[in-house]
């Protein structure tokens, strides 16, 4: 049985660590000396930082993906029993903030290929209550932003950019401009949770936007609604990102192209080494949007996937699965106005898909042994 001489990760952040390690520990040391544990000098660079690598003109910080979703909708001012469309194929932060603020989720499909959120199926979903839609970069590479814009300005409607998987991804527009992911819609919000493309050493988050006004409103939100202290203007929340994680982010983020670069590397590896077989499908590439490969997720055909996650896992190789039961089959999404089967092809993915190893520190020896074991498997 052939098996990894070293223990292979979904996401080797020690590995990742050990390459920047003096960058890292400088970093961290110089917050620690300064004692400016919160909004001190280190977050106001990496704003200013993150805000010259997007092309945006503000980055507000906060705690978590989660919270910036959150705060992006109550400044825009969406109103209990509005209604937001979202994928139903999705972590479930994105579908959790609109519950929690009394917003309406309206889930639709996604397509087969990029697994990305069907416009098709936006447009179809849209009544005279909709006020925002929230397409999510799955996997690291853009939705079809260009028609998704499109349609929100034809029904003057909010969108809210889910990039927590595609920070760094490049959408190219009809006319060949190009934009980052998280900078072309209303807002754009993302996450710094340690296994995202750019990671911290804990939790973090921002949004980003063009819109002088809804910055303001956000930054304001997230300090407790207020911009003075002690005078508070309105009802907010308590989400700020502190300056150890800003420290590491910046040491981060000027890695983060050669970080893509190698994902890439692995997952052409990966495409090679299984785009031909009958019962595998590699991840669909697209012209509008490159693809930073946050997962690199197959589609299983005829193939038993638990017993091959057991036979992987024999050979010492993780594997995951990204998402097992759609938003509207969840238990706490349940909901009339959908049954099983309503969503056919964000059905058959959560049945059939399943995440190799992917990031930064992947050599092709590893890449040979993850391969081979994968095509062992189906070829059995």
């Amino acid at each position: 049985m052939q098996q990894a001489t070293k223990k292979i990760q979904m996401v080797d952040l020690l590995g990742q660590y050990e390459h920047i390690q003096a960058e890292i520990d400088a970093a961290v040391l110089g917050v620690i000396r300064s004692s400016a544990y919160i909004n001190g000098p280190e977050v106001k660079e990496f704003k200013a930082e993150l805000e010259a690598y997007l092309g945006v003109k503000h980055v507000i910080p906060c705690a978590n993906g989660t919270d910036a979703l959150q705060i992006a909708m109550m400044a825009l001012g969406l109103k209990p029993g509005d209604e937001v469309i979202t994928a139903s194929f999705t972590y479930v932060a994105t579908a959790e903030v609109i519950a929690l603020l009394g917003l309406t989720p309206v889930l639709v499909d996604v397509y087969p290929g990029t697994m990305d959120i069907d416009v098709e199926a936006i447009e179809r979903a849209i009544t005279p209550k909709t006020k925002a839609i929230v397409p999510v970069h799955l996997f690291g590479q853009c939705a079809d932003m260009e028609r998704i814009m499109k349609l929100a300005e034809k029904h003057n409607l909010f969108v809210i950019e889910d990039t927590a998987q595609a920070i760094g991804s490049d959408y190219t527009f009809s006319d060949g401009r190009k934009a980052k992911a998280g900078t072309i819609g209303t807002i754009g919000c993302t996450s710094f949770f340690p296994s995202k493309n750019l990671g911290c050493y804990g939790d973090g988050g921002a949004m980003y936007t063009n819109s002088d006004e809804l910055a303001d409103k956000m930054r304001m939100i997230a300090n407790h609604g207020q911009s003075v202290q002690y005078y508070h203007d309105s009802i907010g929340v308590n989400s700020r990102l502190d300056s150890i994680q800003a420290a590491i982010l910046r040491i981060k983020l000027r890695h983060l192209d050669n970080y893509a670069a190698a994902r890439n590397r692995a997952a052409t590896w990966y495409d090679n080494a299984l785009g031909n077989h009958p019962k595998l499908v590699i991840p669909a590439r697209v012209k509008h949007s490159d693809h930073v490969f946050h997962q690199y997720t197959l589609q299983l055909k005829g193939v038993d996937r638990q017993a091959f996650r057991d036979f992987m896992a024999e050979r010492g190789i993780p594997t995951m699965i990204y998402y097992p039961v759609p938003l509207h089959l969840q238990k706490a999404y349940r909901d009339e106005r959908y049954r099983e089967g309503d969503f056919p092809v964000t059905e058959q993915l959560c049945a059939s898909v399943v995440s190799l190893p992917i990031h930064t520190e992947l050599d092709e020896a590893t890449l040979k042994l993850i391969t081979d074991s994968v095509l062992e498997f189906v070829n059995r």
